[in-house]
């Protein structure tokens, strides 16, 4: 079976870690296509090679370009070695292909148009536990991804 484009959403906190090792033991399988979706927020749009990606987002990235800093500072990507051991893992291990796309934008939006561009057969996404207080305040990335994404998403919590 496999052949299915699972995406996880990645910021590279410990509850997007959380969601990829979630992923990787629960839902990946053999012949899948793991692809990150990075989303990123705060870039300055002097960035000239971001101009070309701010519609659709970039290419798909290989793994083997997520260790290049020349290729993260192009993209805007700070990638952490454990999310790097945690791919590489995946990729070895369950014979998984693994891929980056980066987004650049509001969150929210930008995560349910990645499920259609990319296309993904699933998303799955962490939680940052907000309070109820502060997710009516400020508003919740994955309680907007759940109710306007295209596919199934599922949301896991830090401590899963």
């Amino acid at each position: 079976m496999g052949g299915r484009n699972i995406g996880v959403a990645v910021d590279f906190s410990s509850c997007s870690k959380a969601a990829l090792r979630w992923a990787s033991t629960n839902i990946i399988r053999n012949g899948d296509q793991l692809i990150l979706i990075h989303v990123n927020n705060s870039y300055q749009n002097e960035q000239g090679a971001v101009h070309l990606w701010e519609q659709s987002g970039s290419p798909l990235i290989p793994l083997v370009e997520f260790s290049d800093p020349h290729v993260t500072k192009t993209y805007g990507l700070s990638p952490d070695k454990e999310t790097l051991e945690i791919l590489a893992h995946v990729a070895n291990q369950r014979g998984v292909e693994v891929f980056g796309k980066i987004f650049y934008g509001d969150p929210t939006k930008k995560l349910c148009e990645a499920v259609d561009v990319v296309p993904l057969s699933c998303l799955v996404i962490g939680s940052r536990g907000l309070s109820t207080l502060k997710r009516a305040l400020m508003g919740s990335v994955s309680t907007y991804v759940v109710n306007h994404a295209t596919c199934p998403v599922t949301v896991v919590k830090e401590n899963a």
